[in-house]
């Protein structure tokens, strides 16, 4: 938010009627913000402007005086006014070099403020950022957690589904091989029928030996 001059000239006003100093952080907060930059300058005008009302004028010596000292009493008086003035001329000097390094002082330090508000506006904004930041991530992990979870319900189901297909393969293959033997048995059977031979009569022949197996020969 800007501030006129005008503005600044008030609140430096309200802070000296109130005894109080109208410092470039007072005036800033009376004004509710500002720049220290846009501040500085015209707070040191009002300053200047305080500075040259107290200024003391000198008067020239009463005409009393004047007549009553004749010429000694004003070559006293111009040689005082040349010692007062020569003074006055040393410390004006003086004052303007301190108000010189002052004022550098001054500038120095409000840019550097102004620089810290700066760098501290940019570290919050980073803190945003971060923390933006952070609960996306926090976000993504929460839903990495839980696909982890149903991939590990999933593989969980997927291997006891293998354990129960291979049960059944197993189940299946003792059951293929009972078939097997029963259609082996079926076709030895009918072989014997088709060659008129009884399979319970046929079978201890089977187990006579050589002698047994030559008279199915003959037969044959």
């Amino acid at each position: 938010m800007a501030f006129s001059k005008d503005d600044i000239f008030k609140a430096a006003d309200t802070l000296d009627a109130a005894g109080q100093s109208p410092t470039l952080a007072a005036v800033r907060k009376a004004l509710g913000g500002g720049s220290f930059t846009t501040i500085s300058e015209p707070l040191n005008e009002w300053k200047a402007k305080k500075a040259a009302k107290k200024v003391v004028h000198r008067e020239p010596p009463p005409p009393a005086v004047s007549d009553q000292l004749h010429e000694m009493g004003l070559e006293i008086w111009s040689e005082a006014l040349l010692l007062a003035n020569g003074r006055m001329e040393a410390e004006r000097q003086s004052l303007v070099e301190a108000r010189a390094e002052i004022e550098a002082a001054r500038k120095e330090a409000t840019e550097m403020a102004d620089q810290m508000s700066l760098e501290l506006e940019e570290a919050k904004r980073r803190v945003a950022a971060l923390t933006a930041e952070h609960a996306s991530m926090q976000g993504e992990i929460e839903q990495l957690k839980g696909q982890l979870i149903e991939s590990s319900e999933r593989a969980a189901h997927a291997q006891a589904r293998t354990k129960e297909i291979s049960l059944r393969v197993d189940d299946l293959n003792t059951q293929l091989a009972r078939v097997n033997t029963q259609n082996s048995d079926l076709i030895q059977a009918l072989s014997m029928r088709t060659t008129g031979k009884d399979p319970e009569k046929s079978a201890p022949s089977v187990q006579a030996g050589s002698g047994s197996t030559s008279g199915t020969d003959a037969a044959l």
